[in-house]
């Protein structure tokens, strides 16, 4: 693969959290008598940005979310990813390799929290101010808004563009911006990868990768 830039989901792709933070969310929920699991959060909500999520979850439950639930929550998961947060393996040393491409994140996930995880992990001088979050917006992942405007904060075109993502919602934001998607298997929130590659392909990606080490990445022609 030769693109001209590369842009990268955050979370299960270079922020190992996806087990912490919906082991948050569901801790978050039980507490405000929404009972849920591990299992059902990351089934339900994974990939999406918070105002999907609140939907989905409102929807499911039949009644709004406590005013300062998302704050509550917010505290509850930074004390879990202050225990042993890392990223996830292989980033660093693929990050390294890429040299001087340019490259972005493309997430769902607030860019506060991103930029706080990328220090402790060493990585924000990877990706200076090319850090661009759905927070906020009302259309998150599967539309392909996200993607389209990391490619214009680039200046590349996001046909020219290689996206890694490791969710089916993100994977087809990617799709939908007309990027070539490397559907991503090496976080732990991934048990079983041959399966969640499958469910990727599924998804119409255009290469799996288990981990970094899979990904090639070629000069630019």
């Amino acid at each position: 693969m030769n693109p001209a830039a590369i842009i990268f989901d955050f979370d299960g792709v270079i922020a190992d959290s996806e087990v912490r933070a919906n082991q948050s969310l569901a801790e978050s929920l039980t507490a405000v008598g929404m009972p849920a699991t591990y299992e059902e959060c990351l089934r339900d909500y994974y990939g999406h940005n918070w105002q999907e999520t609140q939907r989905r979850i409102e929807a499911r439950y039949g009644r709004p979310l406590p005013p300062d639930f998302r704050e509550t929550h917010r505290e509850r998961a930074r004390a879990r990813y202050t225990a042993g947060f890392d990223a996830v393996p292989g980033a660093a040393d693929f990050l390294d390799r890429l040299g001087p491409m340019p490259r972005a994140i493309a997430s769902s996930s607030r860019a506060e929290y991103i930029g706080w995880a990328l220090g402790l992990f060493g990585l924000d001088h990877h990706f200076g101010d090319h850090i661009y979050s759905a927070d906020g917006w009302d259309r998150g992942k599967p539309h392909p808004d996200i993607y389209l405007a990391a490619a214009k904060g680039l200046g590349v075109e996001p046909a020219r563009c290689l996206a890694v993502e490791d969710s089916p919602t993100g994977a087809q934001a990617a799709l939908a911006a007309g990027m070539t998607v490397i559907g991503f298997c090496g976080a732990g929130h991934i048990l079983d990868r041959a399966a969640h590659g499958a469910m990727l392909r599924e998804t119409g990606v255009h290469h799996v990768a288990m981990v970094f080490e899979d990904i090639e990445i070629l000069p630019v022609a």
